[in-house]
């Protein structure tokens, strides 16, 4: 199928089926991550990242704090 007679396809869906049929492309990708690649400079990031959490050099938030902050500021 061509991409334009996907999106025509995917036009025509309701709201619930588009968002079931998102949920379902980011578990095919998610399945094959490991084909996706990875630049040298986001390698850097999550290493350097990753080695300040060992240190103890990172502020780590809770998540739960985290979830109610966004909930209250996007009421």
């Amino acid at each position: 199928m061509r991409p334009e007679q996907i999106k025509n396809a995917v036009s025509k869906l309701g709201l619930s089926e588009k968002l079931l049929l998102v949920e379902d492309i980011w578990d095919s990708i998610a399945a094959n991550n490991s084909e996706i690649p990875m630049s040298m400079w986001q390698k850097r990031e999550l290493d350097r990242r990753y080695e300040e959490y060992k240190q103890g050099k990172l502020k780590l938030h809770n998540w739960d704090d985290v979830h109610n902050d966004l909930r209250e500021k996007y009421k």
